[in-house]
């Protein structure tokens, strides 16, 4: 028999004033996506899951693909974190398009539940129970309902999501304080060219290895993005895009387009790096 409570959330909301909706699950354990699916469709007869997947690069490539309205997204996952999904999306996300709800689900690690609250962007704790997610719902209809303008939804969420990544570095790492970088070592066969971190205009994600771009050079080291953030001064450079870290005082121009994306001249090279509209926020202006 269906506990008392579970049979009040699942009419939470009568089922001829839900809204039809789609939604793309994102979550890596079998059974707790299986489970979550059942519960959405008991409370949200007319959600349609687009699509059930297991790893966050795949989140973001089916996403982009079918444009759900609403993700919910596991915060730990193979690959990509919920959150570096999220950045994803929002930094390749179609102009004009309406971005997707987020919603994130955490087994509650080094996330505070306050964050989540704090920046108006719904989270969901494992194993998910069925009142709690009657109430995100409830929430989710009532977003779909009001139907804000694509660029304003978009602004809302990057600015919840540019919130949300600046608390995410791992305490461990915060812990550790490592010692920033004064020289890059870029092995090529038998020889290391020691590049010094001060004459780096900017490094580039570039599948498993990053790319130190010099004035006068490229060079490839084996290491993540990710893993070089902390070791170089947040003060002299700047991350501008998730696959992109730039000297500031390499940059000469920054020229924003309608959709809110930033393109930068360097100083030493002739290519334009692009700002996400994650990071445009940097470049007010005076």
């Amino acid at each position: 028999m269906t506990p008392p409570h579970e049979r009040r959330a699942s009419h939470a909301t009568p089922d001829d004033a839900m809204p039809a909706a789609t939604a793309l699950i994102a979550e890596d354990e079998p059974l707790l996506a299986a489970a979550l699916q059942a519960d959405l469709v008991a409370l949200w007869p007319g959600l349609q899951i687009v699509a059930q997947v297991g790893d966050g690069r795949r989140a973001v490539e089916q996403a982009l693909a079918l444009r759900p309205q609403i993700c919910f997204l596991d915060i730990r996952m193979p690959g990509q974190s919920g959150l570096e999904a999220a950045q994803a999306l929002a930094e390749d996300w179609p102009d004009g398009e309406p971005f997707p709800l987020i919603v994130f689900v955490t087994a509650y690690d080094q996330y505070a539940l306050q964050a989540f609250e704090a920046q108006a962007v719904d989270y969901l704790v494992k194993p998910v129970d069925r009142p709690r997610l009657a109430a995100c719902v409830q929430r989710l209809q009532a977003r779909l309902a009001a139907a804000t303008p694509p660029a304003q939804a978009l602004q809302q969420s990057v600015d919840q999501l540019r919130a949300l990544l600046a608390m995410a570095p791992s305490a461990a790492l915060a812990a550790a304080a490592p010692l920033r970088l004064e020289v890059i070592q870029a092995q090529v066969g038998a020889v290391v060219h020691l590049v010094p971190v001060d004459e780096v205009i900017y490094f580039e994600a570039a599948d498993k290895y990053v790319r130190v771009v010099t004035a006068e050079k490229d060079h490839l080291i084996r290491l993540s993005l990710k893993d070089l953030l902390p070791q170089l001064d947040p003060q002299r450079f700047w991350q501008v895009h998730r696959g992109t870290v730039v000297q500031a005082r390499c940059i000469a121009t920054a020229r924003r387009d309608e959709s809110g994306k930033v393109y930068l001249g360097l100083r030493g090279r002739s290519e334009t790096l692009t700002a996400s509209r994650l990071y445009a926020h940097l470049f007010k202006g005076m």
